[in-house]
């Protein structure tokens, strides 16, 4: 069946495709306007399309839903929207090429495709074309950014390979792709329609959508990745692969499980403490995104409304302010040419803009009162004491709160010394007005969605399984009340602890430089890939050496079969032959070689040679 209307005719991700192709025919101003209009499209469209809207079809004779719409599609697809439309407006004032504005509006394009679909065969084809545009988006800088990418496909491609055949696997138990339909581990009680297959498909699933998700030791490719490219790129990417994929997990996995839960605050840990070792700026704000991460993959392993309800609004704010922080810290590198943190200092007064936006994204990602940040971290919080039902899980809280206080003094590092320490000696000039309007546009929504009493109740009822202040039918007691006196605070001992204890590791922390210990994967896969390389090659070439000479025998055997014969029968046994001088008939070389056995003894030798031959063919 297919239920179309005049909003559902339009499929969002293709005008964004669309937009990608022109853009490289259109005259430059031309292409990125379309781009910003074709997100801005899609953004009104997610909010408007009637719940439950879909498209299905037949496709190679399965059942597929390349198109739908619920409260979950919804939510991310308003904030990937949003996002892009103001990512595109930077790009074009950050002089980024309309190539390279090309690839990202096409990586965009297929992050929503896997966000609109319907079924598990057209989310894993959406999911293979977003890693082949963001490997392209990655290469098209040249430079660093290509042997990155390189290491960048090799995980994207294993990971997706996982996905593809837990998707098979899925279908071949479930005998559907559509969601929610035949699979096992589906009851029809759940948050969110869905469910991959358990037992092997389930593992796979896990273990594919782990590596966009950046689970720690599938991670590396993530802090290797995004500092090397355009500076506008990194703004892309920040949004929309591990976005897209937590997602998805939730789309896999929508009764959560205890062990993701445990996974996601291991990861809040991980990220937080190889941000604060960080000197390159990209790279620290690349391990908060694995930090961030682990709050949405400790809601959506708690499973419960709560949880699952902070795990999207975690996931809406972090495209969000992650963001924002990647387009302040782009400018700080456009106009300075600098990435290291510890080079920089007192840009406050040269880049008040930059600094502010940089401050708002700071506060949000922090969880400060005040900013959108806060209310979806407190959410998480909720989830992991149990305040909403379901159990507490006090090991995990307390994970997530060492989280929450690394977060702090990540930011309070990363803002300290780029724009309060010391004096600038840099005569440089803010942010253009693209990049300008671009950062206080989405660090704007940053502060709207967390204004107490007035903003975040137009956040919570745009969220998913929360309608207003109030989980929406699932017998769960409680009103939400994100500025509770327990929120103010746990915001408040974050802040205290962390404005103590950074003027205490400040200057240990300047001088500590010790590489992620995962990131061994990355010369472990280089060594192994090279020296594998060198055997199949080595191994090819000796044999292609042996073929050729055997050949080069053969040839001057037959040409030369009395040398031949005379150079063999000098390391025969003497009983078997006798070589002496002769002289040929004909005047040529002589003879050297006369035959002692009799005929009918070499027949029989040649007879068993022949027979052991067939014998050991058959």
């Amino acid at each position: 069946m297919t239920e179309i209307d005049a909003m559902t005719a339009i499929y969002p991700p293709l005008l964004v495709f669309a937009a990608a192709l022109l853009m490289l025919v259109l005259p430059r101003i031309a292409g990125f306007a379309l781009g910003a209009l074709s997100l801005a499209a899609v953004t009104a469209i997610a909010f408007v399309a009637p719940e439950g809207s879909h498209v299905s079809m037949t496709f190679l004779g399965f059942d597929v839903q390349p198109y739908l719409v619920d409260e979950y599609t919804r939510f991310v697809a308003i904030g990937l929207g949003f996002l892009g439309t103001f990512a595109v407006l930077y790009a074009y004032s950050s002089e980024a090429p309309r190539v390279m504005a090309a690839f990202a509006l096409a990586y965009v394009a297929s992050a929503l495709g896997a966000v609109f679909a319907g079924d598990w065969l057209v989310l894993v084809f959406m999911w293979e074309i977003m890693a082949v545009t963001s490997t392209l988006l990655v290469w098209h800088y040249g430079r660093d950014a290509v042997r990155a990418g390189y290491r960048y496909a090799l995980a994207h491609g294993i990971g997706g390979s996982l996905v593809l055949f837990a998707v098979i696997a899925h279908y071949a138990q479930a005998g559907t792709f559509v969601y929610g339909e035949g699979a096992t581990g589906y009851t029809g009680d759940l948050l969110i329609d869905g469910g991959i297959a358990t037992g092997i498909p389930a593992l796979l699933a896990v273990l594919g959508i782990g590596v966009n998700v950046a689970f720690i030791g599938f991670h590396t490719w993530l802090p290797d990745t995004y500092p090397k490219p355009h500076f506008a790129a990194s703004v892309f990417l920040a949004a929309f692969t591990t976005k897209t994929s937590a997602y998805v997990l939730l789309r896999a996995f929508p009764e959560g499980h205890l062990w993701l839960a445990y996974m996601g605050g291991l990861m809040a840990v991980y990220g937080v403490i190889f941000a604060l070792l960080q000197h390159d700026m990209r790279a620290l704000l690349s391990y908060h995104i694995q930090a961030q991460l682990g709050y949405m993959v400790a809601g959506i392993g708690l499973g419960s409304a709560i949880g699952v309800a902070g795990a999207m609004g975690h996931l809406f704010n972090n495209v969000l302010y992650k963001s924002l922080l990647f387009m302040a810290v782009g400018v700080v590198i456009y106009r300075t040419r600098e990435n290291d943190l510890y080079k920089l200092g007192g840009l406050w007064r040269e880049m008040p803009i930059t600094a502010v936006a940089f401050f708002i994204g700071a506060l949000s990602i922090t969880a400060v009162p005040g900013f959108s940040g806060f209310i979806s971290k407190g959410m998480v919080f909720d989830a992991a004491t149990g305040y909403f039902g379901g159990d507490a899980h006090w090991p995990l809280f307390v994970l997530l709160f060492i989280g929450g206080v690394g977060t702090f003094l990540s930011f309070i590092k990363l803002g300290y010394y780029v724009f309060f320490h010391g004096e600038s000696d840099r005569e440089v000039r803010d942010a253009r007005p693209g990049q300008t309007t671009a950062m206080l546009s989405v660090g704007g929504a940053c502060v709207i969605l967390g204004i107490p009493a007035i903003g975040w109740p137009i956040f919570t009822d745009l969220m998913p399984v929360i309608d207003g202040t109030q989980f929406a039918g699932l017998g769960v007691e409680g009103t939400l009340d994100p500025y509770s006196m327990g929120h103010l605070q746990d915001a408040v001992l974050l802040l205290v602890i962390s404005a103590i204890a950074f003027p205490i590791i400040r200057k240990p922390l300047s001088k500590l430089e010790y590489d992620d210990p995962a990131l061994v994967v990355n010369k472990l896969g280089y060594t192994t890939g090279r020296w594998s390389m060198l055997l199949v090659t080595e191994t090819f070439a000796a044999v292609d050496r042996t073929a050729v000479s055997l050949v080069r025998t053969g040839y001057w055997i037959g040409n030369n079969p009395v040398l031949a014969v005379e150079g063999g029968a000098r390391r025969l046994p003497s009983w078997l032959v006798d070589v002496e001088e002769r002289r040929s008939a004909d005047g040529g070389r002589p003879s050297t070689i006369s035959l002692r056995a009799s005929i009918g003894f070499t027949v029989l030798l040649i007879t068993l040679a022949l027979t052991i031959a067939l014998l050991l063919v058959l």
